[in-house]
């Protein structure tokens, strides 16, 4: 396992600039899961960005929650999936005194129309992308697909009636790995 420093992690998410926020947490209220855009990466390694605001009040969302963010471009040959925890921050001498939001961002801020939100980074994933090779196009390739699409049909027809069986908590491969 290899650890990435913080300085590689800002770079490659200010190259992707956007990512799908999931918020992870077993309250009844939960924000929602939508795409945001990256104001900025600190130094102490907080994701900064901003959401539409919620319906409901935001005081009655936890404060501070798990969130998994999944950064990715079409035209980037990597992509970055990132887990930490988020906080809503309401504070409005807090949200005034940040000095990298523009004074649009901070006037939808107080008229209720968009929530700041930070993510501290605990983990982050980075993965490169594979190449498309000339060998991904061939009529071998294609046969092959055939082949596997057939025999996985054959397979889940004989199989409607039985319970379907799902990993539970397994591990995915990461190429690096950033904690902190």
């Amino acid at each position: 396992m290899s650890y990435l420093p913080l300085s590689f992690i800002q770079g490659k998410i200010e190259a992707l600039q956007n990512a799908l926020f999931f918020p992870i947490s077993d309250s009844l209220l939960k924000m929602p899961t939508c795409v945001v855009h990256t104001l900025r990466v600190d130094d102490v390694g907080q994701i900064w960005f901003t959401i539409p605001r919620p319906t409901q009040f935001i005081y009655t969302f936890d404060n501070a929650f798990g969130a998994k963010l999944d950064f990715t471009k079409k035209d980037k040959e990597f992509y970055m999936r990132v887990l930490g925890k988020a906080y809503i921050v309401t504070d409005p001498e807090e949200i005034n005194s940040i000095s990298f939001l523009t004074e649009e961002n901070q006037q939808k801020i107080r008229d209720n129309e968009t929530v700041l939100i930070k993510v501290k980074i605990t983990h982050a994933d980075y993965f490169e992308k594979k190449p498309e090779g000339k060998h991904q196009h061939s009529i071998l390739s294609n046969i092959r697909t055939v082949l596997y699409k057939w025999y996985y049909s054959a397979k889940h027809a004989q199989h409607q009636n039985a319970f379907r069986k799902f990993p539970v908590g397994g591990m995915v491969h990461a190429d690096y790995v950033f904690s902190n």
